[in-house]
């Protein structure tokens, strides 16, 4: 009910906490099976001293929106591209989105098409959905990659485009984007790359020596790139970004917004009104770690997936789905859904829904909530005995 008089501040604080106390959080390292993390602290005084700014309406905030531009060059010469064409969206289901609609509106097709995997992410059943774009999924190999001959063969007059995903949701997979670029340029489409988590992990990764294939703008036939900042980059949510090489796919999906206060814009993003804040974080985050503050917290992370694999190996019953690519570490166990319901009891954030259990080794997990994690593993398989 909506309240007729109000309350003071303490008392809705207090009402707040009491609340929200129910929900999990990150620094309390119980959540091991979110793609998220614990924003970084230089990133939340941004948002608070500057959570008024719309990008929306960049006219009003001209400082700002010069920052996005900067945060676009920046994100783009991560991802081996000297200047790229974009904005910091909502997360990688927009992003995913305003690709597939930029491919559909530069095509010519009267039924258009779209090839994805079968591992895509969910974001683009929502943008064949939104956009009457038809999805043509490509079976996965073992090491459950795509089938690149299988994209291959699911090519017709009808496809606008391929999309490749760097590093998948349920188990960090990096596709052949390498072949998948090679394909779309043989037969002049545009490839698409999922990086919404990859993104901020493959560059670093690389430099630290594992070996991953190139996955970005370094290939020609890659026309855009999903990359999140909210996920690796620390940066409060929303936070994603979309990065097209060409100016003309920004363009195809730019629509006049031409009564702002502002003045008038062309507007690409789905939503109007955007948050100014997470932008200027993003470009705080970047300024402030660098490639090589980046890279340590990358090295942390895949070093500890490696070490948790190892563990779960040791445990009898337990069984890698694969082994890690990034850090995500999936594994199955006997009574899947009893294991996950037992460690739900014990207060952990997992999800059992894709028939294994994902843990993401993000920057807020560190070794003794691993360590405690893999003690109730331990005692949930026994108990179910």
């Amino acid at each position: 009910m909506f309240p007729r008089k109000g309350a003071s501040e303490r008392e809705v604080l207090e009402e707040l906490e009491k609340k929200t106390s129910q929900d999990l959080t990150f620094d309390s390292g119980r959540i091991l099976g979110s793609m998220c993390t614990q924003p970084h602290p230089l990133a939340i005084e941004v948002v608070r001293r500057y959570i008024d700014r719309n990008l929306g309406d960049p006219g009003l905030h001209v400082g700002s929106r010069k920052i996005e531009e900067e945060v676009i060059e920046m994100l783009s010469n991560l991802l081996g591209l000297e200047k790229g064409y974009g904005h910091v969206v909502s997360g990688g289901t927009e992003a995913n989105i305003l690709a597939v609609r930029a491919f559909r509106n530069l095509s010519d097709v009267e039924k258009p098409e779209l090839i994805i995997p079968e591992s895509a992410h969910f974001s683009f059943l929502k943008a064949g959905e939104m956009l009457g774009v038809r999805l043509v999924r490509a079976r996965l190999k073992e090491d459950y990659s795509v089938d690149v001959k299988d994209v291959e063969n699911r090519i017709s007059e009808d496809t606008i485009g391929i999309v490749g995903i760097a590093g998948t949701t349920g188990l960090g997979v990096v596709d052949d984007i390498p072949s998948l670029s090679d394909l779309a340029l043989d037969y002049g489409l545009p490839l698409h790359v999922d990086a919404a988590f990859g993104g901020f992990v493959i560059p670093f990764a690389k430099e630290l020596g594992y070996d991953l294939p190139d996955f970005d703008f370094r290939l020609r036939g890659v026309m855009s790139v999903t990359i999140d900042p909210h996920k690796m980059g620390m940066v409060p949510i929303p936070a994603g970004g979309i990065i097209f090489r060409e100016k003309k796919f920004l363009e195809a999906i730019s629509v006049p917004a031409p009564y702002l206060a502002g003045g008038k814009v062309w507007q690409a993003t789905i939503t109007g009104t955007r948050p100014g804040a997470n932008t200027l974080a993003v470009w705080a985050m970047i300024k402030h770690l660098g490639f090589e503050g980046y890279r340590e917290i990358v090295k942390t992370a895949m070093e500890l997936s490696r070490w948790f694999a190892g563990e779960l190996k040791r445990i009898p019953g337990v069984y890698l789905i694969r082994e890690p690519v990034l850090n995500i570490v999936s594994f199955g166990t006997p009574n899947l859904e009893e294991v996950e319901e037992k460690l739900k009891e014990r207060g952990w954030g997992i999800s059992a829904h894709r028939g294994y259990i994902r843990i993401v080794i993000m920057p807020h997990v560190r070794r003794e909530h691993l360590e405690e994690f893999l003690r109730d593993l331990r005692s949930a398989l026994l108990e179910k005995g």
